[in-house]
């Protein structure tokens, strides 16, 4: 799914942190990537908000990113993201040290900056670490929206290649496509569900928490779509659209991690503040990932 003229281009999927009691798993992570790469992804996000790196400590974060990078030889893209300039751009070179291909940076969350704050804050990143970077818009979490303007003048930056779209606002990620489909710039799914209408209006792929679950049949659905084929990549959204919908019913990674333990590929643990999954919701997600592993 290769592009010159596209720097991120298929599917990243979002990586959980496994968790053995109180400590990292890093055996467990090491198999979890090689499992995704020969799956067929695209590359790797691992400490991103799927990956708990809010309760991670960034020596925790900086063992995590060793440990994918070491472990496969597809780009991993680490999220290095802070609502602290500096932190996120220490993060950043530490993560660069640490032999990550590129960088997914939340938005600064909970200090809300102004438009002008926002650029100043990614465009120091970008200035301080030459690897390829993603803008990370989700202000469900961050309390706060990346405009239009400030994406297409980011988009400007040699080194910010990159859009994270969550915002739900379908209407602003088409104008963002739009307004740089002339920049080598990657605007990539951050919402499951949307992923398909947004790949037929020029998105190039999705950063995905359902490919750590279905990782062949959300490569297919993006290749089908990329490649012009969207009568299949319709049928793979309908057959996906229970288990993008379960995966949401709680927090992210609530319902993720539970669906890893349901099919075999590590315990559902998490850090508090984060709790299990309800028996309700654990109920309807083992029904829907038993009809997909039926329909396989």
């Amino acid at each position: 799914m290769t592009d010159t003229d596209t720097p991120f281009r298929g599917v990243y999927p979002a990586m959980t942190t496994p968790f053995a009691g109180d400590s990292i798993d890093h055996e467990l992570l090491r198999s979890d990537a090689q499992r995704l790469e020969r799956a067929g992804v695209d590359g790797l996000v691992p400490v991103g908000s799927t990956g708990e790196s809010a309760t991670l400590s960034h020596d925790e974060h900086v063992e995590v990113v060793e440990t994918v990078v070491d472990a496969v030889d597809i780009p991993v893209i680490a999220g290095a993201g802070s609502n602290a300039t500096h932190e996120a751009l220490d993060l950043a070179r530490r993560s660069a040290d640490a032999g990550a291909d590129g960088l997914l940076l939340i938005s600064p969350y909970y200090n809300k900056p102004e438009p002008a704050g926002m650029e100043a804050h990614y465009r120091t990143i970008a200035d301080g670490v030459d690897l390829p970077q993603i803008v990370y818009n989700v202000p469900s979490r961050t309390g706060r929206n990346i405009d239009v303007e400030t994406t297409v003048s980011l988009a400007e930056h040699g080194n910010i290649v990159g859009y994270k779209a969550a915002s739900g606002d379908f209407g602003q990620i088409s104008e963002i496509i739009e307004r740089t489909r002339d920049e080598a710039f990657a605007v990539l799914s951050g919402d499951d569900a949307l992923t398909l209408p947004m790949l037929s209006i020029g998105a190039a792929g999705t950063i995905s928490v359902s490919a750590n679950v279905e990782p062949e049949r959300t490569c297919e659905l993006v290749e089908s779509a990329l490649s012009g084929d969207y009568g299949r990549a319709r049928e793979l959204q309908f057959e996906l659209g229970p288990l993008f919908r379960a995966l949401f019913a709680e927090t992210n990674p609530i319902p993720v991690k539970a669906a890893m333990e349901h099919r075999g590929y590590g315990p559902d643990g998490l850090r508090l503040p984060l709790s299990e999954l309800s028996d309700e919701n654990r109920e309807e997600l083992a029904a829907v990932l038993d009809e997909l592993e039926g329909g396989a």
